[in-house]
């Protein structure tokens, strides 16, 4: 294969890589809202909560991942990306925008579909890698972390160094092989992110 036809292959693969944007606080919504609008596939991971006021308790919709918003398509349109209001700038290192790993956009994506009860979790390093066997988060890999008397399933995404989590059922889990790519205490084996 020439330098040409890698070059097409490469960007092809970049065009369906998903990337972080890094924007400002309470403006995801807003900036996932704009650039779907000019024609980027978006992500943005929502969870409920009720917040509660003197007077009320109100349901809110929040994000997941408090100040990101996901993109997949073309990140050579950065002036169209960077120019949207609300965006910081797109996460990455080394002067590029950084992918993120699919198998983790797939399990946030399964975990947002299952219905399930998914919050916000600090970010972990280690714990047991476990993968779960059955039920609608059948597949998903993570680390297994306990919470009270309730188990709960964390998936990280390495490169924003944030995490979610998700309550399982432990009959439904089993030890799984910890993946190349999130090291071998779950500490990710890429340089730390940077905002372009």
């Amino acid at each position: 294969m020439g330098a040409a036809e890698q070059g097409i292959v490469n960007a092809a693969v970049a065009d369906s890589a998903w990337y972080a944007l890094y924007t400002r606080h309470q403006h995801e919504k807003t900036v996932a809202r704009v650039l779907a609008g000019k024609g980027f596939e978006i992500f943005l991971p929502v969870y409920a909560t009720a917040h509660r006021w003197k007077d009320r308790t109100k349901q809110l919709s929040l994000p997941l991942f408090p100040c990101y918003v996901f993109l997949r398509g073309d990140t050579r349109r950065r002036v169209d990306i960077l120019g949207t209001p609300g965006v910081h700038s797109l996460v990455g290192s080394e002067g590029r925008p950084a992918p993120i790993e699919q198998s983790e956009m797939d399990a946030i994506r399964q975990m947002i579909e299952s219905r399930m009860q998914v919050e916000p979790h600090p970010f972990l390093r280690c714990g047991d890698w476990i993968r779960v066997k059955s039920g609608p988060l059948a597949g998903i890999e993570g680390i297994l972390v306990r919470k009270k008397n309730f188990f709960r399933l964390v998936v990280s995404v390495e490169l924003l160094q944030k995490s979610v989590a998700v309550e399982v059922d432990v009959s439904t889990v089993e030890r799984a092989t910890r993946p190349a790519w999130a090291g071998a205490t779950g500490a990710p084996s890429r340089v730390a992110p940077a905002f372009l």
